[in-house]
């Protein structure tokens, strides 16, 4: 078993390389291996191709790392929010998260605030509200309320965004996922909140899974479930926010990554988590790499492309739920 799982998590890296590799070759103005290996050069001797260099390690580099960051992120939040909800359907999207952290991250900008300090805040209000109104109903409730709060918050910053209107299309954009404007300056701050709340949920691995089961057979055995909940809360609140904050909002990432990582192998969360976040990282590229493909010279928003997706599969994954497919 622990030889198959390696060897999952090896292709899965692999994949993951080889579209990472694609990415930095793919845009506006195609590179050829050749040229990213005098990028390469230029870069270590000075000698080579100065302008690949310029587009391979300046604008898709920081591009790429973005991605991945922001896939990684999703894809363990996703897992971590469907183990402490126990649904199956819960992800930073669906419950709100991305919302709130949107509408913090907005707020923000049109104030000159620190974005990812109120993407946070907006997010971990948003679940908490949600928490608190599903209870222990913690199936459609949940979802109804995570749908209610992610509208009631785009609501209030669609007006905040009207009566500024001068920073409408701008934020606008930057609402529907894009990676765009990513550079060393903006990636590089959002990383270690990122690894923080990734972190702060593979601590709590083993612990997610005795939770998911039930409340009584985890405190049964003498496990915190307010203090590990919480934990798992707040860490995958902060790497939503973090995503938020850098590249807008990415739906249903976070949903898809943890059933294809639960489908290969299995619900063990210290086996889940790590293949999530390489599933996640490897859908959120892919998806960057059809927004900048697809149309151009134009650039589609991420969360169009990931939506054209993650809608049918949610609306799938639903209709199982709905009879006892799936718990």
């Amino acid at each position: 078993m622990t030889t198959r799982i390696t060897g999952i998590n090896v292709l899965a890296f692999a994949a993951l390389c080889a579209v990472s590799l694609y990415s930095l070759l793919v845009g506006t103005a195609h590179i050829k291996l050749y040229d990213l290996w005098r990028g390469v050069l230029f870069l270590l001797t000075g000698e080579g191709d100065e302008t690949a260099s310029i587009v391979l390690f300046q604008i898709r580099l920081p591009r790429l790392v973005l991605a991945v960051a922001c896939g990684a992120s999703l894809g363990a939040a996703g897992a971590g929010f469907q183990a402490v909800f126990r649904n199956v359907l819960a992800d930073p999207f669906v419950i709100g998260s991305s919302s709130g952290a949107a509408l913090g991250a907005g707020i923000a900008m049109l104030i000159a605030f620190p974005a990812p300090v109120a993407a946070f805040a907006g997010s971990l209000s948003a679940v908490l509200l949600a928490w608190s109104i599903a209870g222990r109903r913690q199936s459609v409730a949940l979802l109804l309320a995570g749908t209610s709060i992610s509208s009631l918050f785009s609501s209030i910053l669609s007006i905040l965004l009207i009566i500024k209107d001068g920073s409408l299309q701008r934020v606008h954009y930057w609402l529907l996922g894009s990676l765009a404007s990513a550079s060393w300056q903006t990636t590089l701050p959002l990383l270690p909140a990122m690894a923080v709340g990734c972190t702060a949920l593979f601590l709590c691995s083993r612990a997610l899974d005795i939770i998911v089961q039930d409340d009584e057979t985890a405190l049964s055995l003498g496990l915190d479930v307010r203090g590990v909940k919480l934990t798992v809360v707040l860490g995958a609140s902060l790497a939503t926010a973090a995503t938020v904050a850098g590249a807008g909002v990415i739906g249903f990432a976070g949903l898809a990554a943890p059933h294809v990582a639960r489908l290969l192998t299995g619900p063990a969360h210290r086996r889940l988590l790590p293949l999530s976040v390489l599933v996640g990282g490897f859908l959120v590229i892919v998806s960057d790499i059809v927004s900048r493909i697809i149309l151009p010279p134009l650039e589609i928003p991420i969360s169009v492309v990931t939506s054209l997706g993650g809608v049918p599969f949610f609306l799938y994954l639903l209709s199982r739920q709905e009879k006892g497919g799936i718990s």
